[in-house]
């Protein structure tokens, strides 16, 4: 169990949240990632994915991952083919983060894992899991908070804010996102259309 329990380790105090094999992993990923991974262009999106697979990701060959997102845990990453993490984001994978295929997280965007349970003395932080489904794009600054899956084909407008699961195929926006539209793929009159929610 890499996450401590409040009451013994104490946070509020100064205590650690996360056991030390698990502290010690973060700061070699994070001096690997800003000496070796944070100042390349965005071409080397290969070299990226590599050194995130030796962390443990499991990312795939065609993935996209810019250099200036912030990773926080590089185990609890999975990144689907074409999928894209832009410039700036912060995955916060505390819990398993997973974009599916042709997932978009753009610039600026937070995939929060964690958060703390408020009615605690203690304030334990509780971790869940987020999923962002195939072809969803969360737009720029929005944020995604822990336990959320953002459903097929879904848009969170940019700087929304999704504390619950998105519907597959709709566009969402506001803070908390609400429903604003239905998600439909204009293809050429001779493709049907294949995208889209009835």
């Amino acid at each position: 169990m890499t996450m401590l329990d409040a009451k013994l380790s104490r946070p509020l105090e100064g205590g650690a949240s996360y056991s030390l094999r698990h502290r010690l992993l973060r700061v070699l990923w994070g001096v690997t990632w800003a000496l070796l991974a944070a100042w390349t262009p965005p071409p080397l999106r290969r070299w990226r994915a590599f050194l995130l697979r030796r962390f443990g990701a499991k990312i795939a060959t065609t993935a996209s991952i810019y250099g200036s997102a912030r990773i926080w845990y590089p185990p609890n990453l999975t990144v689907g083919a074409f999928a894209t993490i832009g410039p700036g984001a912060t995955v916060y994978c505390a819990d398993k983060i997973i974009l599916e295929d042709h997932a978009i997280v753009s610039q600026g965007a937070q995939l929060c894992g964690a958060g703390h349970d408020i009615e605690d003395p203690a304030f334990q932080t509780v971790a869940k899991p987020i999923v962002i489904g195939r072809r969803a794009w969360v737009a720029a600054e929005a944020f995604v908070g822990p336990g959320v899956t953002i459903g097929e084909g879904a848009v969170l407008g940019a700087r929304g804010c999704a504390f619950r699961n998105l519907e597959a195929w709709t566009v969402y926006g506001g803070n908390p996102a609400r429903a604003l539209k239905l998600r439909k793929i204009r293809f050429p009159a001779n493709e049907e259309t294949v995208f889209s929610r009835s």
